[in-house]
């Protein structure tokens, strides 16, 4: 097990005194000018920190002098180090921000101020993390996106805080270690800096799991005198067949952490001496073609294991991490692992987003992979005004640190790991882009089950395919469930962009005059509904709805926010408004007083809808749809009964009614599985009226169900959509 190598070993001598010691190992890796800035500030530090000692007994300058190495170690920029130097002073000491500003400049003052207003996040894992908690990690992700070397300084300053955790009472160690696993060493991943996550990982498995870490270090240290013998002999004999190949290449043993071994195994079930990648090598190359000729030079020289191949060159993981893995039998039959990568793929790996400023004098231009990997932290930022609740917003940050897992098996032994809720779908294009489109049933653990299945770790998938298959736009309904993945849904909207621009259009009408039908708007002017939907014209909106980009979820919210009025507002009379709208139930009546009122059972309309409504003869204000056909075709002397009423809002535990109409291929179970779902959607029945027409096959139904809103009925029309041999179903004018 290799650590980021720390040269500040002793805690005395001229490293702790004034860093003068340390500073001469960094000639030649920074400029005469960056050395005097960082001598600068090793002066101020000196003085600031002075008598100040950390619980080990330690001066702690030591502190500070170990986070700008660790730092050094990732080969980072001059200001960024002399930040790390300066990180404590204003928060523990008498220095000011603008003492710093005014002798070193506001770059490096402002990275100071970053770390200095990230206040430490303490019980984050803790199921009571509240809004000091999620305040902290706001902060956090503030500072990162600013400058994201901050947020560099903080994991090098909990680098060496774990390094040292041996010195603080074991319930401050147990919760510092947990605070690691779960938000800095995963933070340390997602920006790539493997050479951090590696150790953050190990360090606080130590301290989490004290006696799994121990016995899997001594196993490990047993036998690691002839591993590495193994490896040396091994490494000559692969140098050489890749000197002979005429490739360029390092060969060097690949460190194993303790950590990722101990995953390892608890992921697959199986013992220490059934892992591949114990005995393991990297080759480091010139070009990304040496890569793949080196890949044939291990797999000439010895026998490859099938199932362990993972291309990371050609897919890169989600951190931007590239290499090729493959597992070979090597000399004497034991397993081996063999990583292949170019040097800036290692560069990359082990630097993660520092790489950005390796050795760049006062920065640079940002490059697009840099502006990649940080993007995901300007939609973190978004959650602020999302989440209600503090602790929501805290186990949103971990999920999307490190998000749950699965591991399932192809019917060769193949183990896919998917997120966590993925559907067969998702494990189809996991396997292939084109398995995927030609997807049509699946089967797990031998049982055939219905392609929105939550697939669970250890199941085994078969995928069923037809020979020309295409993938169904109702597979980008996120209220269906078919995919949880982005890589399954990317794939299937680039399938739909690929396709014939007059087949979408015309594809996208009959989804959009179906989805109207279902939601009783089929008077909607399409005119207005295009701006709302954010296009500019109905051919683009109806060739977005053709390829899938927008789904039935948005129409719907559309509809209800823009259903035009079927009477015209002339026709309604005008009174005065009174101050303070009086209501009954769920509406709101304009310009009169208290008055009594009732959902007419002709149209049923429920929050969302647009309505009007009439005044009746002893039973106060009936609320019609603004669609109605009674309402429509009311003569000219009724009109002036029309009043102006509107939804006051939903009431969440209020219901209402509702007609649907279904038309089916007859066939044994339909009406069960009609109401399965229903009561899944914790939809209630009220009626149920049902015929077949034996000649032709088709049963239709009529049933009046009770509803809260408009869009817990558009999911349940589209979940009773999807039934076999469902014709249509609509909700009835």
């Amino acid at each position: 097990m290799v650590y980021v190598e720390n040269r500040l070993k002793s805690p005395a001598g001229e490293a702790v005194l004034g860093g003068d010691a340390w500073l001469s190992t960094l000639s030649g890796q920074y400029s005469e000018q960056s050395l005097a800035v960082l001598r600068r500030a090793c002066e101020m530090a000196r003085r600031a920190h002075g008598g100040q000692l950390r619980a080990s007994g330690e001066p702690y300058l030591h502190h500070v002098l170990a986070v700008a190495d660790i730092l050094v170690n990732l080969r980072l920029d001059c200001e960024t180090i002399a930040a790390a130097i300066l990180h404590d002073a204003v928060e523990d000491t008498e220095v000011t921000l603008e003492g710093i500003e005014q002798e070193f400049g506001s770059s490096i003052a402002r990275l100071v101020d970053g770390v200095t207003k990230i206040e430490f996040i303490h019980s984050v894992s803790g199921s009571g993390a509240g809004t000091h908690q999620a305040e902290s990690l706001r902060k956090l992700l503030l500072a990162m996106a600013e400058d994201v070397r901050v947020v560099l300084i903080k994991l090098a300053d909990r680098l060496h805080n774990m390094r040292t955790l041996k010195h603080l009472p074991p319930e401050k160690q147990h919760r510092i270690a947990r605070e690691t696993q779960e938000i800095y060493a995963p933070l340390a991943n997602r920006l790539g800096i493997w050479q951090l996550k590696w150790e953050l990982e190990d360090l606080a498995f130590r301290y989490l799991e004290p006696d799994n870490y121990r016995k899997l270090a001594r196993s490990l240290d047993e036998r690691r005198v002839e591993r590495e013998r193994y490896i040396e002999r091994v490494i000559e004999q692969l140098s050489a067949a890749l000197a002979e190949a005429g490739i360029k290449a390092e060969v060097t043993g690949r460190p194993k952490h303790i950590y990722s071994i101990w995953r390892k195994m608890r992921r697959k079930g199986v013992g220490l001496d059934q892992l591949y990648d114990l005995r393991a090598l990297r080759i480091l190359v010139d070009e990304v073609a040496d890569c793949y000729h080196a890949l044939g030079v291990v797999h000439t020289l010895w026998r490859h294991i099938p199932r362990e191949f993972d291309d990371y060159i050609a897919t890169p993981k989600e951190n931007h991490y590239q290499s090729i893995h493959t597992a070979v039998i090597g000399p004497q039959g034991k397993t081996l692992e063999v990583q292949i990568r170019t040097h800036e793929m290692h560069r990359h790996a082990e630097l993660g987003v520092a790489a950005h400023w390796v050795y760049k004098e006062g920065g640079g231009a940002r490059d697009g992979g840099f502006e990649q990997k940080i993007a995901w932290l300007r939609q973190l930022l978004e959650w602020k005004d999302e989440s209600r609740d503090a602790g929501d917003f805290i186990d949103r940050f971990k999920s999307e640190l490190f998000e749950d897992r699965v591991y399932v098996l192809t019917p060769q032994g193949d183990i896919l790991d998917l997120p966590q809720g993925a559907t067969p779908l998702d494990f189809a294009y996991a396997v292939h882009t084109e398995v995927g489109h030609r997807c049509r049933g699946a089967k797990v653990d031998g049982r055939i089950v219905p392609l929105t299945y939550e697939l669970k770790s250890g199941q085994q998938v078969e995928i069923m395919t037809t020979r020309h298959g295409a993938p169904s736009r109702d597979w980008l309904n996120p209220q269906l469930g078919y995919v949880k993945s982005s890589r399954a849904r990317s794939k299937i909207l680039t399938w739909f962009k690929q396709q014939d621009q007059e087949k979408h259009i015309s594809e996208g009408r009959l989804a959009l005059e179906r989805e109207l039908r279902r939601l009783g708007a089929t008077e909607l002017d399409l005119d207005k509904l295009v701006p709302e939907l954010k296009f500019q014209e109905q051919n683009e909106l109806l060739a977005a709805i053709g390829r899938g980009e927008v789904t039935t979820a948005q129409i719907a919210g559309a509809v209800h926010r823009l259903q035009p009025p079927a009477i015209p507002q002339a026709a309604v009379p005008k009174r005065p408004r009174e101050t303070g709208a009086q209501s009954g139930g769920d509406i709101r009546i304009h310009g009169v007083g208290n008055l009594l009122t009732h959902i007419a059972r002709c149209c049923k309309p429920v929050p969302g809808d647009s309505v009007i409504g009439y005044i009746t003869l002893g039973r106060g204000v009936s609320i019609h749809r603004r669609d109605c056909p009674n309402i429509l075709n009311l003569d000219s002397e009724k009109r002036s009964r029309l009043i102006e009423v509107e939804w006051r809002g939903s009431n969440p535990g209020e219901s209402y009614q509702v007609d649907v109409n279904l038309r089916a291929v007859d066939r044994s179970g339909l009406l069960r599985d009609v109401t399965t779902i229903l009561a899944a959607e914790d939809v209630n029945v009220l009626a149920v009226n049902t015929s077949t027409d034996a000649k032709q096959g088709i049963a239709t139904m009529k049933l009046t169900i009770s509803i809260h809103n408009t869009s817990q009925l558009s999911k349940v029309l589209n979940r009773i959509a999807q039934l076999p041999n469902m014709l249509e179903v609509w909700r009835q004018s």
